[in-house]
């Protein structure tokens, strides 16, 4: 079988920092943090966390108010980034012959907001009925389903959802489709809003997130830190839009990189507790997927939650694949910055990865230093506190899942 060239030629966010490509990825140059506090009114106790939310977005500025109200935030966010992407793309919103374009989207959580609003009408106002649009602002596909039918694409649309790796997994499985021939054009990325009460109070409940109040939030994400307490959860959506590069080309497409392999696989040993093994494996796989070796990987992108068993797992991981040349390989967590976008956190780093290529500048580790560096976490190149402005060939990106599961994304620079 023919494998196609898959170029990269369009980006879309809804982030923290806004929608402007470039000012997004230069904050995150800068270490600019978006963590910010949320205190909530619920009763009878009030959220009070590190958040990141993405306050300037306007439901109905982006989409139109009767399309907004067809969705719970999820997929605002989503179908806002994706419109975005591909207005980046240069491509028509509307169009003929399409049969071969499709969407692969990522969401760990879904619709929970819709579904959070009928509890409550339910229980606490004690209404008999909710919404009758309640299943489908809630249902996991109801992102991809709206930018199918936006845009009238009439290839596969689909959704995954495989916790912190959904968007990372959604992306390697539209890359594959094009390569493959199956697809000209995907539109791929991810979404989630880990806001509602519920939600919250659960991952709360894990004990695996960072505490802050409004002076301290903006630094609770310390990923590799030795005073590292947990991750951040935050709201967004990105988008990709993946192309046959001949029909990239022909069409004169504005190309902001390639994407050249995807590995996946799963630990097999137990549902929160990451395992080296099965990220060597996967990081391996992108690899040989990609025809890349580890010495043409100039950066990666890590997973870096801020976790404590997370962290060490994956630098140890990285060691075992890189071996000697490991103590050379740049790798920076910009979650430190933008926080954990659970099913949306692969997409956002997807596109800050590309943006690094494509700047040929890396974005640092915010918060991190050598000094509190943590013993376990040592071992790679760590871009600490400021921007590395340096040739990047290719690099990889990192997705490591509850459950075992793990993503790995390879990047490969292209001519500006």
């Amino acid at each position: 079988m023919v494998q196609r060239r898959v170029a990269i030629t369009g980006l879309g966010l809804v982030s923290p920092y806004g929608g402007d490509l470039a000012d997004f990825f230069a904050r995150l140059c800068a270490g600019e943090s978006a963590i910010r506090h949320l205190q909530t009114d619920d009763r009878p106790r009030p959220l009070s966390m590190p958040f990141v939310g993405c306050p300037g977005f306007d439901p109905d500025a982006a989409l139109g108010r009767p399309l907004a109200a067809m969705m719970d935030r999820f997929a605002q966010l989503g179908t806002a980034a994706a419109f975005a992407a591909w207005d980046d793309a240069g491509l028509p919103r509307a169009g003929d012959g399409r049969d071969a374009w499709g969407v692969s989207w990522g969401t760990a959580l879904g619709g929970t907001l819709a579904y959070e609003k009928g509890y409550r009408e339910l229980w606490q106002q004690g209404r008999e009925r909710v919404s009758p649009l309640s299943v489908v602002l809630g249902m996991n596909n109801a992102a991809n389903s709206h930018i199918s039918i936006q845009l009238g694409l009439g290839g596969v649309s689909m959704s995954h959802t495989v916790a912190c790796a959904s968007s990372a997994i959604a992306i390697g499985e539209a890359f594959r489709r094009v390569r493959s021939g199956e697809a000209t054009v995907m539109l791929t990325g991810g979404s989630d809003v880990p806001q509602a009460y519920g939600v919250a109070r659960a991952w709360e409940a894990l004990r695996v997130l960072a505490p802050g109040d409004e002076q301290s939030s903006a630094q609770a994400c310390r990923p590799f830190a030795a005073d590292r307490r947990g991750l951040v959860l935050g709201e967004g959506g990105a988008a990709l839009v993946l192309e046959d590069w001949d029909h990239a080309v022909a069409r004169g497409a504005r190309i902001h990189g390639e994407i050249a392999g995807y590995g996946t696989s799963c630990d097999h040993s137990h549902l929160v507790r990451p395992e080296a093994a099965g990220q060597v494996r996967a990081l391996r796989l992108a690899l040989a997927d990609a025809g890349l070796d580890t010495a043409d990987i100039d950066y990666v992108n890590a997973h870096g939650t801020a976790t404590a068993e997370g962290d060490p797992v994956e630098i140890a991981a990285l060691k075992q694949l890189f071996g000697d040349g490991a103590v050379q390989l740049p790798v920076s967590a910009t979650k430190s910055m933008h926080g954990h976008l659970l099913g949306a956190a692969g997409a956002i780093e997807a596109i800050a990865t590309v943006l690094a290529l494509r700047e040929a500048t890396i974005p640092p580790t915010a918060h991190l230093t050598d000094d509190n560096l943590d013993l376990g976490c040592r071992g790679v190149d760590h871009v600490l506190t400021a921007r590395r402005d340096v040739p990047l060939r290719a690099a990889l990106s990192n997705s490591f899942a509850f459950g075992g599961s793990n993503a790995v994304l390879a990047f490969r620079a292209v001519p500006r």
